[in-house]
């Protein structure tokens, strides 16, 4: 195709001598949609799902590797020309699309048009389906992609035509910020999930026991959408750097508890990378080392389990992420004891010697925080429109680079307290004279600083609650710096279940040799 000036012409318009026809439907997509049309109708989860992870992805690795699948007018009449499953189709076609070729502005135009056809739907419709949860939480995170996607796409003015700065004009409110949060917050207040979760932990409901099914033959489909959301408004905020709005928006899910964001693969990742990311840069440092700890074993058990899913790379594009995000939790807030062996291991094999040289804080120290952040943070995005009637410049990076500021000068107002740490960890009491002598500042400069650890040491919950970060920590009484010191909790159980482990290979390898 590269061969061929047809970059910016839609598929179904360019001329059929490119191998593309998308009125021409082979046998296996007449089967397909059939099959899948009559299972939807059926309320056929079980089978729903393994046409939608297992036929789908082998047909569009079989014949459409490098094409689009047939239109919707195509398919349509092998479906009885049914409303929703025509909008069903068409989002798998666009996400087809932008996983395997480059959309063109026309086709970002004409997705966000059928998200908003499909989720009106959804919201003022009667929806009578049940989905599978993998396919609903792709609906969510794809349409949240396309709208970061846009963004990008849309702040790289450099080389836009006028043709396609006319469309932008004409079309202002396709993919507007306004529109995809109130998408996302309409699903979430229609699905009444938020109450739907409170009765659950008074044992009127069962919806993570369902895992969001309804077995009394009615419709998963708003209820999990609206789960979803709450996901995707977190990373949509994130994207946008307004952490504390995210992680108000998925407070209503527990995520102690594996509940049903955590059985699909995809949302697990997501919601803890985005959770972790957001508690990062409100410097709640405890609690995102906490939660990529948990999700890093998972992945580290897993992993094996996920090398045939589609997802597979993303997956492994994520926990690499979220390795550098642990070794900059750890460098800005050393609680090592909360991390299990088997990630501490990984995370010193892969960012060991970099963690050294982070907490010296110097300018290669700075480098490194720099490094790290660009490689695991979000894509973010600036939401707003360029104005079309200034140089055509890119500024997809701005926002990017708004964020990477303010991220290093909380790094650099951490400079001094790696010091002051550093003597508070020899002593368990000291004269504020000594120590500033130490430190080779006055006393009121050491008491600025010690004030300093106290508020950069300490983070606001979103229940309002503050809670400290610090594995050491002090008062002051009269002259006198009393330090206390946090101690390690001994971890008995997984002592005794790596030794379990360890034996049970030592009797494996004894059997082959029996055997043998």
């Amino acid at each position: 195709m590269a061969s061929y000036d047809y970059d910016d012409v839609p598929y179904e318009d360019r001329p059929q001598d490119l191998g593309y026809d998308p009125n021409f439907v082979p046998d296996s997509v007449k089967t397909f949609v059939v099959h899948l049309y009559r299972y939807i109708r059926e309320k056929n989860v079980y089978e729903i799902h393994q046409m939608y992870e297992g036929s789908f992805q082998k047909l569009s690795d079989k014949t459409f590797k490098e094409s689009p699948w047939p239109s919707v007018d195509a398919v349509a009449p092998y479906v009885d020309n049914d409303h929703v499953f025509c909008l069903l189709y068409r989002e798998m076609w666009f996400r087809h699309l932008y996983a395997r070729l480059t959309p063109t502005l026309k086709q970002r135009l004409d997705s966000y048009d059928n998200y908003c056809s499909l989720f009106q739907v959804v919201l003022h419709g009667v929806v009578n389906m049940q989905l599978p949860n993998q396919w609903l939480w792709d609906m969510v995170d794809e349409f949240v992609y396309q709208f970061q996607s846009f963004c990008q796409y849309r702040a790289k003015m450099k080389n836009k035509t006028e043709q396609e700065i006319a469309l932008l004009r004409q079309y202002d409110q396709a993919w507007n910020v306004y529109g995809v949060l109130n998408y996302l917050q309409a699903l979430v207040e229609k699905s009444t999930i938020i109450q739907i979760l409170e009765q659950e932990k008074e044992g009127l409901e069962q919806f993570t026991v369902n895992e969001g099914y309804d077995y009394n033959g009615g419709s998963n489909v708003l209820k999990v959408l609206g789960y979803f959301s709450m996901v995707g408004l977190l990373r949509v905020h994130c994207l946008l750097g307004d952490y504390h709005t995210g992680l108000k928006g998925l407070a209503p899910i527990d995520i102690s508890q594996l509940g049903v964001y955590a059985n699909v693969t995809g949302s697990h990742i997501t919601t803890i990378y985005h959770y972790g990311f957001a508690n990062l840069m409100l410097r709640r440092y405890v609690e995102a080392i906490r939660e990529f700890n948990r999700i890093l074993l998972y992945i580290w058990k897993f992993k094996q389990y996920h090398q045939k899913s589609p997802q597979f790379d993303q997956i492994l594009k994520k926990n690499e992420q979220m390795y550098a995000l642990l070794a900059i939790c750890l460098s800005l807030c050393p609680q090592v004891k909360l991390i299990e062996e088997n990630v501490n291991n990984q995370l010193r094999e892969k960012y060991g010697e970099k963690m050294v040289r982070m907490q010296r804080y110097d300018d290669e120290a700075f480098a490194l925080y720099d490094e790290l952040f660009s490689y695991a943070c979000p894509k973010f995005i600036t939401p707003s429109a360029p104005n079309y009637d200034e140089p055509l410049v890119n500024y997809n990076q701005d926002a990017y680079r708004l964020q990477l500021k303010m991220f290093l000068y909380e790094v650099k107002q951490q400079q001094l307290l790696s010091s002051v740490r550093s003597f508070l960890k020899l002593y368990s009491t000291i004269s504020v004279e000594k120590l500033a002598a130490y430190m080779e500042v006055d006393e009121p400069t050491l008491r600025t600083i010690l004030m300093t650890y106290k508020h950069k040491t300490h983070a606001v919950e979103s229940d309002g609650k503050i809670v400290s970060n610090a594995d050491v920590d002090f008062y002051i009484n009269e002259d006198t710096v009393h330090i206390v010191e946090s101690k390690a909790t001994k971890r008995y159980g997984d002592y005794f279940l790596r030794q379990i482990l360890k034996f049970e290979e030592m009797i494996n390898r004894m059997d082959r040799v029996k055997l043998e």
